[in-house]
């Protein structure tokens, strides 16, 4: 069975302004400190000081993947109380915010080579790691999940608002993180030869500084033997972290099989999936969305089903059908992390008050 892992980037602010705070350094050394004494050392720096990342471990099984973000993100808050902050799982900063760049060579070369851009990515996703047994496959699948892609970005959508603004977004994280030169959906590679050519043709542009900025949607894992997608905001709650690593594993088991069967990739264009990933960023799960098959407009129920039906073979085979399933329909009962935010914005008035809200989310196990 494939393994999977998630990367989560999470905010950290105030505990009671609800604003974004630069104690990524604090947070990182009390997580040092635990490492020194035998606790799993897995935070890491982001670009931003108002941010910090972690990063479970490969696991097969789906409860095993929910116990290990959870984990985490209640580790996250502890240290985050530490340095005098409190950790959110949200995609944006809902209340104003000017960011600050993390120490460091690799950070200073971004901020002087992208300006604005870098200046104010302050954004937090989601990374979903499927295992792959070689670069072929990996390119083979990423060739295939093009399509489905928006529809992870719709359910996923937790970033509404910016800059103390309501967006009209369900994920503007997804907007401003595709300013990046080398963000957004890919060609059809048709081999891991052509695939890692492209990589080393854009690097040697001298636009990027290695092929760690290689922003895809998704693309191969830089470190490990896997198909990384990047298209997810982070999630506010942890059941749809594990909802969305479910479908992105099924995804990847699906197009794995397609590629072994001689069945050859969608062949929809850039341009088409530009259009489909703007419009899963803007209507998230309120919908409307472009259906994956047809590109067509269709609800966002319609959306969901149809990525659920994709990949439902894969998910029985893992024995996960029927907890997406319920996932599903739960995420549509609750709301995503947009449509939540928003409700509890419309309850208080008060963006701070929704931060407050969503810490509490982020920190309860």
């Amino acid at each position: 069975m494939r393994s999977v892992g998630v990367e989560e980037e999470l905010l950290l602010v105030g505990a009671e302004s609800g604003e974004p705070l630069s104690v990524a350094a604090l947070v990182l050394d009390g997580a040092a400190r635990d490492a020194a004494c035998g606790t799993d050392h897995i935070f890491e720096k982001e670009l931003k000081r108002e941010q910090v990342e972690f990063a479970t471990r490969p696991v097969t099984a789906m409860e095993e993947l929910s116990q290990e973000i959870t984990r985490w993100r209640s580790v996250a808050a502890r240290h985050a109380r530490a340095a005098g902050a409190a950790v959110a799982a949200l995609a944006t900063s809902p209340v104003r915010v000017i960011p600050s760049n993390s120490p460091g060579e690799r950070y200073a070369w971004m901020a002087e080579r992208y300006g604005m851009t870098a200046q104010e990515q302050l954004t937090c996703g989601c990374h979903v790691h499927v295992s792959v047994a070689s670069d072929e496959e990996g390119v083979a699948v990423l060739d295939r999940i093009r399509p489905w892609l928006p529809v992870i970005t719709a359910i996923s959508g937790n970033s509404p608002f910016w800059q103390g603004e309501d967006t009209g977004y369900g994920s503007y994280r997804s907007r401003v993180w595709n300013r990046w030169p080398s963000a957004g959906p890919t060609e059809i590679f048709g081999s891991a030869d052509r695939y890692h050519g492209q990589v080393a043709a854009m690097v040697d542009t001298g636009v990027l500084r290695d092929n760690g900025m290689i922003y895809f949607d998704a693309r191969l894992g830089v470190n490990y033997p896997t198909v990384e997608t990047r298209v997810a905001d982070v999630c506010l709650h942890p059941e749809t972290t594990v909802l969305v690593a479910t479908l992105v594993r099924g995804l990847v088991e699906t197009a794995a099989r397609a590629w072994e069967a001689g069945e050859p990739p969608a062949r929809i264009g850039v341009s088409l999936l530009r259009l489909a990933s703007w419009r899963a960023a803007r209507s998230g799960l309120d919908g409307p969305l472009i259906h994956p098959a047809t590109m067509r407009e269709t609800s966002a129920r319609a959306a969901v089903d149809a990525l659920f039906g994709h990949v439902r073979d894969a998910l029985e085979d893992h024995g996960d059908a029927a907890a997406a399933l319920r996932g599903i329909d739960e995420l549509f009962e609750r709301g995503s992390g947009a449509q939540v935010q928003r409700r509890l914005y419309r309850a208080s008035g008060d963006l701070k008050a929704v931060v407050r809200a969503c810490a509490r989310i982020t920190a309860t196990p």
